[in-house]
């Protein structure tokens, strides 16, 4: 196993590993990418407080999120396709995330089913919905989420229209992949990759394929999901899908003090501060820079995760020094998971919990629940001063 001591190695082996439409899909943003990019460079412009002459002993990451024990609060964020990076990859993260003790959140758009990934793990986990103009997949997905034995849903708000992502065109973006001279090009130099999804037949949705009417395959992802998502998804839909659920609901997409307001009335247990990592509306603002204002609106009142732009242990603690409860990953994990399959999503839930660690001794504090601004240098003009009219 080659040395690994940063995502960022994990994001090396992932990109030779992995054919370039899917690691392009995973390391992409709409647009320009300016909101991919300073999702992560925001981080960048926070400072930590080293403390010293302070006992470190005895110090621990554990924590809660939505009333669950986690080994830290970190979870795995829900991303489409995952099986695609590697074979039966949702069912891999799963066990990772399992036997790790964090979080794991199966997407709507995964290539293992809630069914999958269920039959192959020994606890539950969360699932993430998208809005679909067909009710009836809705309420029979929820239905499904519910006989898994999942503990919370997770509803995005923010992909009722998808966000053009350039490189996905370009790449010509399928599940299956067109064997276009391009792809078996590109193919021929991931063995790896071929060898083992030769292995498996998760190679399809397997939420939606068979589960709604006249779909038997999904050849592209953009036109289909460009059909299906509801444009006309409202807080009154939201309250309907809560009704529907009946247990812990967690609404993620959040980048506004207003709607995080509105998240609170219709009864969300917690909301994720996200801009779907930078691959919706371009030229929104980072979710770091906005987690401030909506901790100011709503901090006290629900419990606050955030989401986008986590690539280390340190971005964790920022996170969490700023008052969220929760952080997840997404890149972070695919890439690890890209690189080596279940063992590389491990290494990188190690990397950063070691990070997480490191970094909060440093800083003078023994236990995640501790942490504050008080452990932060924050620049005045960070969250910026914007006309909003």
């Amino acid at each position: 196993m080659p040395t690994i001591t940063t995502i960022q190695d994990l994001k090396k082996l992932h990109q030779r590993r992995v054919p370039r439409m899917f690691y392009d899909y995973a390391e992409s943003g709409s647009w320009t990418e300016q909101t991919f990019r300073e999702n992560t460079t925001d981080f960048e412009k926070i400072r930590l407080r080293q403390r010293v002459a302070v006992d470190m002993t005895g110090r621990s990451t554990a924590s809660q999120m939505i009333g669950e024990d986690v080994a830290m609060p970190v979870a795995l964020a829900p991303v489409g396709s995952t099986g695609m990076q590697h074979a039966d990859g949702e069912i891999l993260a799963a066990k990772a995330a399992e036997a790790f003790g964090v979080p794991f959140t199966l997407s709507t758009m995964s290539i293992c089913s809630i069914e999958d990934v269920a039959a192959n793990t020994s606890k539950p986990f969360w699932f993430q919905l998208y809005a679909m103009r067909d009710k009836t997949f809705v309420k029979n997905i929820i239905q499904r989420a519910k006989d898994a034995k999942c503990s919370a849903l997770v509803v995005t708000l923010d992909l009722q229209i998808l966000g053009q992502r350039h490189k996905d065109i370009k790449n010509g973006l399928s599940i299956p992949i067109r064997p276009t001279i391009g792809n078996i090009a590109n193919l021929a130099t991931k063995w790896r990759w071929i060898a083992g999804m030769a292995k498996t037949k998760r190679h399809q949705f397997g939420n939606i394929v068979g589960h709604i009417d006249g779909i038997s395959d999904l050849s592209s992802l953009s036109v289909w999901a460009a059909e299906s998502f509801d444009p006309q998804l409202n807080w009154e839909e939201v309250k309907e899908i809560k009704k529907m659920w009946g247990g812990p609901l967690i609404l993620k997409g959040i980048l506004d003090a207003e709607d995080a307001r509105m998240a609170l009335q219709v009864g969300a247990d917690a909301i994720i501060v996200s801009n779907h990592g930078g691959r919706q509306l371009d030229g929104a603002l980072s979710s770091i820079r906005v987690l401030p204002s909506i901790m100011d609106a709503v901090g006290d009142k629900v419990e606050v995760h955030l989401d986008s732009g986590i690539r280390s242990g340190q971005d964790v603690l920022k996170a969490l020094a700023l008052g969220a409860k929760g952080t997840y990953i997404g890149r972070a994990f695919v890439h690890g998971l890209g690189a080596m399959g279940q063992a590389g999503v491990t290494r990188a839930l190690e990397v950063i919990h070691k990070e997480l660690d490191t970094t909060m001794a440093l800083c003078g504090e023994t236990s995640v629940e501790d942490l504050g601004r008080h452990n932060l240098l924050i620049p005045e003009d960070f969250e910026g001063r914007w006309l909003d009219q």
